[in-house]
Formats: structure tokens, sequence, C-alpha cells
């Protein structure tokens, strides 16, 4: 029996309910267009995604004026960030010098934050969001993506807006089906996440541990610690065949004080891979679309730096976007417009990554032998505590810092939306909200 299609219309359509397009959606329906995001999943509740909030983004939520809001939620505050390498321990980065209200990195669940957002977001009779909702294809008419097709519980669902976001992750249908061309840069590594309890007696830093060709990463989250243990690209498998109890050993190595605990992690179960890839878009938007975040620019976890990145390409967008949008002057030229301002940051802090794969991450997983002293960076770093200050700024603000310069219609000074209904309707029933515009 053919399932029938139920169909709206709003201004614009975000697929993908991540940091990227809840944030996109937040600006754009807080400057008066009435926009639509699509999220997969039934909620937000998903472990081991990207939980490190940067100054960056914390002074963005002071521009909003939710900084303190967001503050007053359970989170964990890092104002140093530093390394165990062979027992010597480094402080690589201070975030207490920077030009920022917070100086400090905020480690807070992915889905914590995103439920903040949305919150905000349904301040504004403009945001919509629905859960369960899969987008699986583009509308295309002549020659302009004119929307999205997506399945829902209810049966198929199809949006038809006039400009459509790609912010549905590294895996992006969005993107797939807009043929945009993926550049792939490579990447060694995988990573094994998992959560173990953490004691009061246990060290308060979170740390990064080099030690005989293994890499832990241990972020305090209060009551466990969330581990990151790096892997070579691929070797989850022999790490299996190899057997629990050895894993569990290999981790009391490296962390001695969580001897123990480690079995807690029951089966494999408790272990998740993240299949670390690092690429990007050599073009981000076709006529009536624009992917941004992971959709345009996957990133490797190293400095936990993606989830910021995909958070200032979606101010950007709205900084640049917003005007055309209320004035349907959206051309392809103002949607490259927001790669080329985005597609900097995103090459430098790629190459980076990429130049610590290979020079750092590599030749740790490869190495031995204990080192006998700290390589020459790192003594200096230690030696003159000043020089902090520079990775302290690469990786609390990032290259090309984005400001909200969008306007806020709740007080007085945003843009006029065009029309307004109670209960919006599909063209097939009640669905969802909806709202017609003037041209």
């Amino acid at each position: 029996m053919p399932t029938e299609t139920s169909t709206i219309e709003v201004r614009c359509c975000i697929a993908g309910g991540g940091p990227a397009g809840m944030v996109l959606g937040f600006l754009l329906a807080r400057a008066g267009i009435e926009v639509l995001v699509l999220e997969k999943h039934a909620d937000f509740l998903r472990d081991f995604r990207g939980d490190t909030v940067h100054p960056s983004t914390l002074e963005l939520m002071h521009e909003l004026g939710i900084i303190d809001d967001f503050l007053r939620r359970p989170h964990q505050e890092l104002p140093q960030v530093g390394g165990l390498i062979d027992g010597f321990e480094v402080t690589v980065a201070d975030f207490s010098h920077l030009p920022t209200h917070c100086k400090f990195i905020a480690l807070m669940p992915q889905w914590d934050f995103l439920n903040f957002i949305a919150e905000k977001a349904k301040a504004y009779s403009q945001f919509h969001l629905r859960m369960e909702a899969e987008v699986s294809d583009l509308i295309v008419e002549n020659g302009r993506v004119a929307g999205v097709r997506a399945k829902t519980p209810q049966g198929a669902l199809e949006v038809r807006a006039y400009l459509t976001i790609g912010a549905d992750g590294r895996h992006s249908i969005v993107r797939e089906k807009a043929e945009l061309e993926v550049l792939d840069l490579g990447a060694p590594i995988d990573v094994l996440w998992m959560r173990i309890s953490r004691q009061p007696g246990d060290p308060h830093q979170t740390l990064g541990r080099f030690q005989d060709g293994k890499i832990l990463v241990t972020l305090n989250r209060d009551d466990y610690w969330q581990c990151a243990y790096v892997i070579q690209k691929g070797g989850f498998q022999a790490i299996k065949q190899g057997g629990l109890p050895m894993f569990r050993r290999t981790i009391e190595t490296i962390a001695p004080f969580l001897r123990g605990r480690t079995e807690e992690l029951k089966d494999w179960e408790d272990i998740k891979l993240l299949s670390v890839a690092v690429d990007r878009l050599r073009r981000w938007s076709r006529p009536g679309l624009l992917c941004i975040g992971d959709s345009a620019h996957a990133m490797s976890p190293i400095g936990g730096v993606g989830i910021n990145l995909a958070i200032q390409d979606a101010v950007a967008a709205a900084n640049i976007l917003v005007q055309p949008i209320l004035g349907t002057a959206v051309t392809s030229e103002k949607l490259q417009e927001v790669r080329k301002r985005r597609e900097l940051p995103t090459k430098i802090t790629q190459g980076f990554q990429v130049f610590a794969h290979k020079r750092f991450i590599t030749r740790a997983l490869n190495r031995r032998t204990p080192l006998g002293s700290l390589p020459l960076p790192l003594q200096l770093l230690k030696q003159f505590p000043v020089l902090r200050r520079i990775p302290a700024r690469m990786l609390g603000l990032g290259f090309r810092p984005e400001h909200v310069r969008t306007p806020d219609m709740n007080h007085g000074t945003g843009a006029r939306s065009i029309a307004r209904s109670g209960d919006l309707e599909s063209r097939d029933g009640p669905v969802t909200p909806r709202c017609f515009f003037d041209d």
C-alpha cells in the first residue's frame, strides 16, 4: 500500500541537528527567518561525540546573551591543557590570557549542549525542530535544490525550502546526493572511546598520556573519565583478537590510577570505535544548497576543534545569508562567499592536524623505547610559560574566529517576520508549523 507523502514549506530547511545545524537554526530564527531543522534520531543522547566547547564558542554565547544560563548547566572547566610523555609532564596551552570572557575549555556532553541550544531557539516562533526525520534525498528543480525528502515514523515527508543547508555530519547524505566532490586528506589513526568511573583520589587534570607507543587521553568528567585510546588506522580488530583482558591491562599500564576499574569494561560493546577522517569539499554549495560543519569538512579529534569549527561555519553563514534570505537574493555567489570566508581557517586547521598525525601521533605510536628527554618544542613550553599562549590561541580561538552580526527580532532589532499563522499545515494535513513569505 503506497505511503502518503506530506509536504510543507519553509524559508530554510536544515538537514542535521548537530552543533552546526542547531546553532544556524537558532541564529536564523532569531533574525526572523522561518527555519525547520530535521534530525534523524529521536533525541540527542549519543555518547562520545565532541564534548569540548572552546573559548571561541563560549564567546559567541556571551554575544548572544546566553552564557550565564549555559554555565549554570553541569560542566567542567579546563583552564590549561597538558600532556604526560614518558613521565615528563608538560602544560601545552594556557587559556588564562585569551581576550575572551571565558578563559577555559568547557566540557559538556554534546546532548546537553544541543538541548540547551534547542531550548533557546524555541523561544522564537520561527524555529521548528523535527526529530526522527531522516533526510534521504534532495528535491532538484531546474538545476536548483528546492528542498529535501525525508523519512519519518508518520511516513514520507517533503520539505520545500528557499534554501537548504546540509549539516548532517561526516557521512552526509546531502553532500552525497548533491554530488559534491570530497577531497580526502587521509588520517592514519582511529580512536577507541570508553568511560571509566572516577574516584576522589584521582588526578584532577585532563591529560594526554604518551607511553611506550601508546596514547591515552583522559578527560575529567567529574564522576567518570572519558577515555580516548588512539590506535593505528584499522587496528581495532587486532586489539580485539588480543582479548579484552589484555586491553584492560594496556589501559592500566598507561594510567596506573585506573587499576581495577578497567573491569567496568565488561565487553567490547563498552568500547566505541571512531573511524577518524580528515576531508573537505572542493565546493560547499550548488544553487539552493550549502553544506557546513562536518558535512563540508570532517575533522580529526586532535584538539577537539571539530564542534567549534562547525559552529563558526554556522555563525558565518548566518552573518552572510540572513539579509539575502529575507530579500530573496541568495545567489550562488552569496553561498560561495560562505565557503570563501571559512575555507582558509578550515585548511589551516586541517593542515595542522595532518602535520600532527604524521610528525607526532604516528611517531609516538611506533616508538617502543622511552624518551630520554622532552622534544625541544615541549622543553621550551616547559621552560618559558609565556609560549603556552601561542597554542592556547590556536586551540581556543582558532583561525578567523566569527562574531554574531545578525539581529534579534525578539528585542526590537530583528527583521520583521513577513507573515505568521498559528499551527501550520501541510498540503495533506497537519504536520508541523509552516509560514508563507512574500518575495
